[in-house]
């Protein structure tokens, strides 16, 4: 569990509704949401139905997301459903500020988000959205919930339940209440196929190779790509990297996913023998310390790190630079480590998300179905918690298939249906060959 660096007592409260980088930035934020918006239809159509039923009337919500032109129409679809909305960053570098300024300036959303704020700061935001009290949270990465279990053990009774964006989060959640220490509800929405299958896959695939490639301006044809882990966020990553010519390199801890990615055709190694193949390497996996010291040292001078886990805890800095002789910054996300072996390694994004450090996230059109299952999941935990353990639950199945069912008919995608013969064929024994 990350350790908390702030306490409650060491943080000054916020005397205004938000705190972003500039107001005035507010007007190209506003245009970025109607872009993002134009292709969230789904989240869209729940958010008419939440203007019309008020689902949320009368809760407090507290959300800890990337603040992105898609977290926006996230918030103001919960507005819409009548809860009092509070968010904040759950990233240091996933912020995209002039977002942050149009949400506290025109949807009147109190807003705690700088791009680039510092481990004090993100904290602060942190606990400047639990002042509201929230009966609600909404997590990505579980900063939130872990924050409100340890530092504001008080605002406790009065969260009914959560919601969970993040593989990473629903690990630690999970552990949580394993130990017993959970105290009220989650619903794992990263755990619907809707949300891992498109947004962990397609979103993640293609963001980090934005970020990748706004951050170097490398070719990757011809390179070989290092990618730690084959979940979901891994296939989609060395499946967009192999798509632009690259030689992609597995490694796994896992001896089924390690099996799979053979079986999808790619080459499986220990990080120790791919790390002086590789040219680029990125992690994956929601663990620490992946590349470690003894691999940076063996990497190819001028070779490139990055991580699109949810936490930079996934390289290891420390080690990295207890074997540095000099540093610089070579470009915007660039950080060029000299070793004491002479040889260059280059850091992305100080190790954070690099498909939001460098990037703008995942397209909006995975984030679509992703945010529907949050919507959903938060008026699902506002009718049925006090039918819950204090445990880590799924979204219902048939959300989750309504929610693709709204994308495909937004898609105007047509599939069939079953005909009484074949449901009757189904749902009985007797009929054979």
């Amino acid at each position: 569990m990350q350790k908390i660096s702030v306490k409650a007592a060491d943080l000054m409260p916020f005397k205004v509704g938000y705190d972003v980088k500039d107001i005035s930035l507010a007007d190209r934020g506003k245009l970025r949401v109607e872009w993002a918006r134009q292709d969230m239809p789904v989240l869209s159509g729940i958010a008419d139905r939440f203007r019309r039923e008020k689902p949320l009337q009368g809760l407090r919500l507290a959300a800890c997301l990337h603040v992105t032109t898609e977290t926006a129409v996230l918030m103001a679809t919960l507005k819409a459903g009548g809860a009092q909305v509070v968010v904040c960053a759950s990233n240091p570098l996933s912020t995209q500020d002039d977002v942050a300024a149009y949400l506290a300036r025109d949807e009147e959303i109190p807003t705690f988000a700088i791009k680039g704020e510092d481990n004090e700061t993100y904290y602060q935001h942190i606990q400047a959205a639990l002042d509201i009290k929230p009966n609600i949270t909404m997590d990505d990465g579980a900063d939130l919930v872990f924050t409100l279990h340890s530092t504001r053990q008080e605002l406790l009774p009065e969260v009914f339940g959560g919601t969970e964006e993040t593989t990473t989060g629903v690990i630690r959640l999970k552990a949580m209440a394993a130990q017993g220490v959970l105290r009220y509800p989650v619903i794992a929405v990263n755990d619907s196929q809707t949300k891992y299958m498109f947004d962990n896959r397609y979103g993640t695939g293609q963001s980090t190779v934005d970020g990748i490639l706004r951050a170097t301006n490398r070719l990757l044809a011809g390179s070989v790509v290092v990618v730690a882990g084959y979940g979901w966020c891994g296939r989609g990553f060395a499946m967009r990297a192999r798509g632009a010519g690259a030689r992609v390199i597995i490694t796994e801890v896992n001896p089924l996913k390690g099996l799979e990615a053979i079986m999808d055709g790619f080459q499986v190694l220990p990080m120790t023998e791919a790390a002086p193949q590789g040219d680029i390497f990125c992690t994956l996996t929601g663990d620490i310390n992946v590349i470690r010291q003894e691999h940076f040292l063996a990497m190819k001078d001028g070779a490139i790190a990055c991580n699109s886990g949810h936490f930079n805890v996934e390289l290891d800095i420390p080690g990295l630079e207890a074997v540095t002789v000099g540093r610089r910054h070579i470009r915007e996300f660039v950080e060029e480590f000299t070793l004491t072996n002479g040889k260059r390694v280059n850091i992305l994004g100080d190790g954070r998300l690099i498909n939001l450090a460098a990037a703008e996230g995942h397209p909006s059109v995975v984030m679509d179905m992703s945010f529907a299952n949050q919507s959903l999941a938060a008026e699902y935990i506002s009718k049925n918690h006090d039918k819950f353990e204090k445990k880590v639950y799924m979204l219902p199945t048939e959300l989750d298939m309504e929610i693709a069912r709204l994308k495909l008919q937004s898609m105007l995608v047509d599939i069939d249906t079953l005909t009484e013969e074949q449901v009757k064929y189904l749902s009985s024994f007797e009929m054979g060959t």
